[in-house]
Order: C-alpha cells, then sequence, then structure tokens
C-alpha cells in the first residue's frame, strides 16, 4: 500500500512557497550540523554548499517524493549524502586529501562541555566507523527515527539499529579507557 502525502508536502508539490518555508526551517539547519560533522571529499566544498545543491535537487524531483513531512527529512538527507558521496568520488579521482573531521565541526562552543571534554566527543565520533559515525550522528544527534535514517543512509532500518548499537558499544568502551 502506497504512502499518500500529508499536508505540507502536497502542498510543496504544488509549488507553495510557505510550504517550502515551513520544511526548509524544519530541515535546513540539520542538514548543514549532520554535513557538517561528516568528513567531505573536497575541503573546497563547503557543507552550506552540498546543502544548498540537495535542496535544489529536492525542489526539482519533489513531484516524484510520497510521504510525509518526516519522510521528507530521510529523503533529504539521502539526496545530500548522495551528492557528498559524488563530491568525494571527484576528490579521489583529482587526488585530493580529505579535510580533518574537526575541520568541519561547528566552531560554536557547547556551554556544558569543557574544551577537554569537547575534543574528547569529537575524537571518539570522528574514531568510529563511518556507518556508525553517520547513524549516531543522525539518529542521537539530530533526532532522527531509524527509518528516517535508514532512508537518508540508504540503508536498512535493521542495519541502522545495528551500526547505532555497535557505535554506541564502541563509545563506551572509550569511556571506560578515560582516566
Amino acid at each position: 500500500m502506497a504512502e499518500r502525502d500529508d499536508d505540507l508536502v502536497a502542498r510543496a508539490k504544488t509549488g507553495d512557497p510557505e510550504a517550502w518555508r515551513e520544511l526548509h526551517r524544519a530541515h535546513a539547519g540539520r542538514l548543514v550540523a549532520w554535513l557538517s560533522a561528516r568528513p567531505s571529499g573536497d575541503s573546497m566544498v563547503a557543507p552550506e554548499d552540498v546543502a544548498s545543491d540537495a535542496w535544489l535537487v529536492a525542489a526539482t524531483k519533489v513531484a516524484d517524493f510520497t510521504g510525509s513531512a518526516d519522510d521528507f527529512a530521510g529523503w533529504l538527507f539521502g539526496i545530500a549524502r548522495k551528492i557528498s558521496g559524488g563530491t568525494k568520488r571527484r576528490s579521489d579521482r583529482r587526488r585530493t586529501d580529505p579535510a580533518e573531521v574537526e575541520d568541519h565541526l561547528p566552531a560554536v562552543p557547547d556551554p556544558t562541555l569543557s574544551l577537554e571534554e569537547r575534543d574528547w566527543v569529537r575524537h571518539a565520533i570522528a574514531s568510529l566507523p563511518p556507518r556508525e559515525r553517520d547513524v549516531i550522528g543522525l539518529v542521537d544527534g539530530l533526532g532522527f527515527d531509524n527509518h528516517g535514517a535508514a532512508t537518508a543512509l540508504g540503508i536498512s532500518a535493521v542495519a541502522v539499529r545495528v551500526a547505532r548499537h555497535r557505535g554506541l558499544r564502541r563509545l563506551r568502551s572509550r569511556l571506560v579507557e578515560v582516566p
């Protein structure tokens, strides 16, 4: 049985600017934050540029999308992941080195963590395998559900649960190592 569009998505499909503003308000910040935490294949391409390209693709292909505004997030993040992957492949062909994860993390300090704690968190998350890092970033960092994260990453919801379990287990083991 096919899913039906909710009102917001249906309005966006007709080109309603207010619907697009609502979708953008709901997802733009999270998309840039997620892209900022992912290592990019080309350090010359800013996460904001990848996000902008993802929004452009979403606007041109929204007629093919079916689902709710929440499902839209997974679809949009999947588009951004593919664009980012294309950037990485292009960079690999040009033999450029990817930038460090820390270079892409927001510079705004988290008032609840000390400088040393922030550095530890960045290092611990950056050291995770890519799939586990992406899943934890989406589910625990941005509040995606398993289905939305699976859609964004192009994997199954079961793979999301497994990657999250493994990633959190690795992070817990690193907490035990901290003196």
